[in-house]
């Protein structure tokens, strides 16, 4: 008996990455996806690690994650991945407060993000 198993969500030549609750807002976790969308994913990987940005890490090892999961799990071609979508959610935001003058408080907000990374193979060129 069981439950009868969801369908695969992407494609034969696909596969896909997820990195939640990331300590960074989605502002500025999207401008580093948007330097990646469309890249061969080598390229990707030694851009993300000469950006100056901390949060070039996380992206790091979410895209390492998709590669491996290309690889190993959907048998897909290494060399021939490229990075075919980079989308950014937000999370939560953690509310903090900090005394002011007066007696009155600065609200302080602590944003988390969600990145998800899907690799495709590219199509053999003749």
């Amino acid at each position: 008996m069981g439950k009868r198993s969801n369908p695969r969500r992407l494609a034969d030549n696909e596969a896909s990455a997820s990195g939640r609750m990331i300590r960074t807002s989605p502002r500025k976790l999207n401008l580093l996806a948007q330097s990646i969308r469309g890249e061969d994913a080598e390229k990707a990987l030694a851009d993300l690690s000469f950006s100056k940005r901390r949060v070039a890490r996380d992206v790091i090892k979410v895209l390492e994650s998709a590669i491996a999961n290309a690889e190993n799990n959907h048998q897909l071609d290494v060399d021939r991945l490229y990075v075919a979508e980079a989308s950014v959610g937000k999370a939560l935001v953690l509310k903090r407060f900090r005394a002011r003058a007066r007696g009155r408080v600065g609200r302080i907000e602590k944003p988390f993000s969600n990145i998800t990374l899907v690799v495709r193979e590219r199509e053999e060129t003749v």
